[in-house]
Parts: structure tokens; C-alpha cells; sequence
């Protein structure tokens, strides 16, 4: 007894096309979030990142000079 898939009618596949074009314009707008907030991200890291150098870089001056 093998049980084979039946088609879909035309119109259950309209509509479960349309869904998943919604799913995806839905991903695609939750991807473009996810890549602006990785891109602020990556500012802020490297802000922080700078900061903490130039305070190392005026440690080690001070440092010096207490020399």
C-alpha cells in the first residue's frame, strides 16, 4: 500500500505561495535589521576599542614622565 501526495488544488497553492512570499519579504526585512545592527556593532567596537588604546597610550605617558 503505497500512499502517494496528492496535489494541491490550484488555489490551496496561490495561497501557500503567497505565504511563503510573505515569510520571505519577512526574513529578508528581519536580515536587513540584523545587518544594520551588526554594522553598529562593529562602529561601537571599534570606538571602544580606540578609547581604550589612546587611555593605555596616556597611562604609559604619564607613567614616563613620573619617571
Amino acid at each position: 500500500m503505497t500512499h502517494q501526495p496528492r496535489i494541491p488544488d490550484p488555489e490551496t497553492r496561490a495561497r501557500s505561495v503567497a505565504r511563503m512570499r510573505e515569510t520571505i519579504k519577512q526574513w529578508d526585512v528581519s536580515i536587513a535589521n540584523l545587518d544594520e545592527l551588526n554594522t553598529m556593532l562593529e562602529a561601537e567596537n571599534n570606538r571602544s576599542f580606540e578609547e581604550a588604546r589612546q587611555r593605555g597610550n596616556a597611562r604609559r605617558k604619564a607613567a614616563q614622565i613620573q619617571e
